[in-house]
């Protein structure tokens, strides 16, 4: 039930998958950013990691100079090619992958229901082609960042009523949470929840400690989640402090 993710640039990222399930893991989230996107070119590594291990891979959507809430045409489009082209590569062994929902840029903020709207065209769009390739879209709950949308449950209530996808669903990040103050409001949409990320801050800026950390509360995020089946992702900075997130959640979840 637990993968590990970190969006650290190192020279071999695609080595991490062969130390994960010795650290207790069994599965691993490629974070499409930097030398962990897939490409043409590495893809060859990815599949060699299915074929070599019994991990289970889920993939993060790109986000880095991206925008799907964007009202510059051009970029918009971009942003939305490249998520396409994200899930077709990844479509031989990725059956869900993380989305954000976008951030208001400065015309944006000027033009908020033009924002919205493209955030919604472009998650239902990504959603249509990942559709097709059986694919679930998992939207994310983001950081306590004021332009950026999904902060609140009602926003990411309102984006999965308005896209109206059968494969779209709700990732908790409890760090992002914790940063808005309002875990235990989150966790009132915890039938909606399809995927979770998990670590640790102290309520201020999104620092992806290891569990137990900082403030997060996680006995009673925990107690809450004790009918989740989904998977639990550790978004960590290495992996010790990964493999320090899972011991910790596990004790927690009284898993041997």
């Amino acid at each position: 039930m637990f993968s590990f993710s970190s969006s650290r640039l190192v020279d071999r990222p695609f080595d991490w998958a062969y130390q994960l399930e010795d650290l207790g893991y069994s599965g691993w989230e490629i974070v499409n950013e930097g030398r962990q996107k897939l490409t043409r070119e590495n893809l060859v590594e990815a599949k060699k990691i299915v074929e070599t291990t019994n991990l289970t891979i889920t993939i993060h959507l790109p986000y880095s100079d991206l925008n799907l809430a964007s009202v510059n045409q051009p970029i918009w489009e971009e942003t939305v090619r490249q998520m396409k082209s994200c899930l077709d590569i990844s479509s031989d062994f990725a059956r869900l992958a993380v989305l954000h929902p976008g951030h208001f840029s400065p015309l944006g903020m000027q033009m908020q229901d033009s924002a919205w709207s493209q955030a919604i065209l472009g998650i239902q769009q990504v959603c249509d082609r990942a559709a097709d390739l059986d694919i679930k879209i998992a939207i994310e709950n983001m950081v306590n960042m004021p332009a950026i949308l999904g902060r609140r449950p009602e926003e990411i209530l309102g984006i999965l009523e308005t896209v109206d996808r059968e494969n779209a669903g709700f990732i908790f990040d409890v760090g992002h949470a914790n940063t808005n103050g309002n875990v235990l409001d989150f966790l009132k949409l915890k039938d909606k929840i399809i995927h979770i990320h998990m670590h640790d801050n102290h309520g201020e800026r999104d620092e992806h400690l290891p569990v137990g950390n900082g403030t997060v509360p996680w006995k009673k995020v925990v107690s809450e989640l004790r009918d989740y089946k989904g998977r639990i992702v550790t978004e960590s900075r290495s992996l010790e402090e990964g493999q320090r997130s899972v011991n910790r959640l596990k004790k927690l979840m009284n898993i041997g």
